[in-house]
């Protein structure tokens, strides 16, 4: 993940760097800092039971016990104000520094020793049981005993594991709640693209947006509003693509803080724009669009074509066809394309011939034609207040920048003053704008977003109709369908890009970077247990982690969000493999001297405690992050769904339930899978004597011996009864006890 390209890596890029070190820091205080801290807790723990004995001789139990809550609150107290200096005794952090720190720090160690002494002074003290001697099995010991001790049960468990896995990824491929790049929020910032066509001046775009200026800070839910018209503005687009063609102004607002309207749903951020949708549309002779702005990587329109061909004509007759396309699409909405919007330019053709008769060159006709356009360019110079050269250019007064202006003008020759006219023309052409290529081709896009909350029926391959959501790659595969039947021409083609473009890209990534990281991590497993076998077990832990991800979307009705949930899968392929390694570990180190049956049930007993615990505080510690839970320590009190704790509930879901669940079937698949080793040649056997059997046929010497083993099975077993020096025996069918019989022989015993 650390080379993670493009905008997903640089927003993405601090996670694993965040991780390398944290799980490297935790590395040295495992090995050296904790033994230390150990000792001196080792020592306080004895001063603290000294105490803790003594309040249990001086204090009845429910005095003990009113101290408990009393301890945790001054613990919340001293631990609130050390976050917050100002929490009890009002100090300014800013003026005081680190000192302001120091009450809140002494009181936080000081009531966590009371904490730990009256905890202690009120707990319950049992009597010392008698120390039983031997090895007494476990109730989870005798379920993996049940598991692992005949060769059938772990077949079983293996194959209903493996019948989970299958049925969870049909499942979620069939009811899935779709794909997205990245996570949805609730939008903060939105750009209003004002856009009409025609000749407008300056003035009249600035009316048109005014107006609908107007409408946007009338509305409650707007905190903050900037404007302006014509081109170039505070672009705060920073999605990764352009505005519209024929846009006239925009209008960036931002809606009130989230703090002050999340108990108030009628200033939801997407129903204040679908409100200032509403109103803005009522202005005539304007199209709006309303660009919400994303909190992460992505461009602004999912649905992004872009048609490439040589020839001008066709490529735009392709866009134009494709583009009714989009607007007969059903859930695609605010359609543009890239082509050239329609209006006059003007050409100035100049005769060559004719300038070089009366003793003009082209230079200085084109300089002429400067003054009344954009300038002559004389210098450059460089001022202290900019880092950049600043062009100096003479024009004409302004009142004078009109093409007539050209029929008056006339140039210098050596011959005198010359007048333009006398060789230069103007004739009014279709406006251009500008040509784009890519990869030498002229290109269109044509680029759409997609409505929320809609449904479609699809018919799948096996022609059965299943009811989908709408959302960007399902439209894209629609028409893509469209496409791939060629209904444009041969000499156009074309291609997906944009979110498409940057979602493909991050899931080759991912992919690459998830096969990556196996790879090394099986080169480290074997290198350190010296076994193909415990090295791939170890790996398949990473697929049951993943049938718990697929489980935690379902349950929790997310996305697959390309990056959020790709992360937490990549991410959690590390911390899942850490149970395994356990298990592994410690049945090699049994295996050296007990039974190999036994050490899988003695690694199963020992091991479960680390497990479950590594694996509870890491899903406790991720739960708020995944039910959307805010916690504010400074001010006090907490939030449900905030637009920021969105971002993570996705990622946090995939770790909490792709732990969970993985861990619960690798404590049964684990030992499974080494029992199946252990039991491996006893399959060998059954399998031989499977197909002897059926080789053989019903006449053969294997048949029969087939046949007599049956036989002896069904046959029971005499009892005999020895009675003063006689010999008296009973035969009894045990099978129905009716028949008994006894037959007495007169002999005298053998000494």
């Amino acid at each position: 993940m650390l080379f993670w390209p493009g905008v997903p890596g640089q927003f993405m890029g601090m996670l694993p760097v965040t991780l390398i070190f944290v799980l490297s820091a935790s590395l040295i205080v495992a090995l050296i800092f904790l033994p230390i801290i150990g000792g001196v807790s080792g020592r306080l723990s004895r001063a603290f039971e000294v105490v803790s004995k003594l309040l249990r001789k001086k204090l009845p139990w429910i005095i003990r016990a009113a101290l408990v809550p009393l301890t945790l609150f001054c613990l919340f107290c001293t631990t609130m104000q050390l976050i917050n200096p100002s929490f009890l005794f009002n100090l300014d952090a800013e003026q005081l520094g680190i000192v302001a720190y120091i009450p809140g720090g002494l009181g936080l160690v000081l009531s966590a020793f009371l904490v730990s002494i009256t905890m202690g002074a009120a707990e319950f003290k049992r009597e010392q049981r008698k120390v039983i001697s031997g090895y007494k099995r476990t109730l989870f010991g005798r379920f993996i005993k049940l598991i692992v001790g005949n060769p059938i049960m772990p077949l079983a468990a293996i194959g209903g594991i493996i019948f989970l896995t299958i049925s969870v990824f049909t499942y979620f491929g069939q009811n899935n709640y779709g794909v997205e790049f990245f996570v949805e929020s609730e939008p903060e910032q939105a750009i209003v693209y004002v856009r009409a066509r025609g000749n407008l001046s300056l003035k009249e775009k600035d009316e048109i947006v005014k107006e609908a200026e107007k409408i946007v800070l009338s509305h409650p839910g707007v905190d903050s509003v900037f404007a302006f018209s014509g081109a170039g503005g505070l672009n705060q687009n920073t999605a990764g693509a352009s505005s519209p063609k024929d846009t006239i102004g925009q209008i960036q607002l931002e809606t009130i803080p989230w703090e002050r309207r999340k108990n108030n749903p009628d200033l939801d951020g997407n129903l204040v724009i679908a409100e200032l949708m509403a109103d803005l549309q009522k202005i005539p002779g304007i199209k709006i669009e309303v660009l919400e702005l994303a909190r992460g990587p992505s461009s602004p329109k999912p649905v992004h074509l872009r048609l490439k061909g040589n020839d001008w004509n066709e490529l735009l007759l392709a866009t134009q066809n494709m583009r009714q396309v989009f607007e007969n699409t059903e859930g695609l909405t605010l359609i543009e394309d890239t082509r050239p919007l329609p209006g006059i330019d003007w050409q100035i053709n100049v005769d060559v011939e004719k300038a070089g008769r009366f003793g003009a060159d082209v230079t200085t006709v084109g300089a002429m034609v400067q003054l009344v356009t954009r300038g002559v360019l004389l210098d450059t110079m460089r001022v202290d207040s900019s880092d950049e050269e600043v062009e100096i250019r003479v024009r004409l007064p302004e009142n004078y920048r009109i093409l007539s202006t050209l029929d008056t003008l006339k140039v210098r020759t050596k011959d005198g003053l010359v007048p333009l006219s006398n060789f230069i023309t103007r004739s009014p052409v279709k406006k251009l704008a500008e040509i784009n290529r890519i990869d030498q081709k002229r290109f269109f896009d044509i680029k759409a977003g997609v409505s929320d909350g809609l449904k479609t029926t699809r018919i799948d391959a096996t022609g059965q109709e299943n009811e989908v959501f709408i959302n960007a790659n399902e439209r894209i595969a629609h028409l893509t369908d469209y496409l791939e039947k060629n209904p444009l021409g041969p000499d156009i083609s074309w291609e997906w890009t944009g979110d498409q473009e940057d979602q493909a890209e991050s899931q080759a990534f991912l992919s690459t970077a998830f096969s990556a990281a196996l790879a090394l991590m099986f080169i480290i497993l074997l290198a350190q247990f010296n076994s193909f076998y415990n090295s791939a077990v170890v790996l398949l832990a990473v697929i049951l982690s993943t049938v718990g991800v697929l489980i935690g979307m379902l349950v929790m009705q997310q996305p697959f969000s390309v990056i959020m949930t790709g992360t937490g899968i990549v991410a959690l392929a590390g911390i899942v493999v850490n149970n395994n390694i356990v298990l592994i570990d410690t049945y090699q180190e049994f295996a050296k001297y007990l039974p190999r049956i036994e050490a899988i049930i003695r690694t199963a007993e020992q091991r479960i405690r680390p497990v479950l615990l590594t694996t509870i505080t890491t899903m406790a510690g991720l739960a708020p992050m995944m039910f959307g839970l805010s916690l504010n320590f400074i001010n006090g009190g907490y939030s449900i769904d905030s637009p920021t704790s969105l971002w993570w509930k996705q990622l946090a879901t995939a770790v909490v339930f792709g732990l969970g669940i993985a861990t619960m079937l690798t404590l049964v698949f684990t030992p499974s899978l080494l029992a199946i080793r252990i039991w491996f040649f006893t399959y060998v056997a059954w399998t031989g004597r499977f197909l002897a059997r059926v080789g053989a046929g019903k006449s053969g010497k294997s048949a029969q011996d087939w046949a007599l083993r049956r036989a002896a099975k069904r046959q029971k077993n005499t009892e005999i009864i020895w009675e003063d020096g006689f010999l008296t025996g009973s035969l009894v069918r045990k099978n129905d006890k009716e028949t008994e019989f006894k037959l007495n022989a007169k002999t005298h015993a053998a000494e």
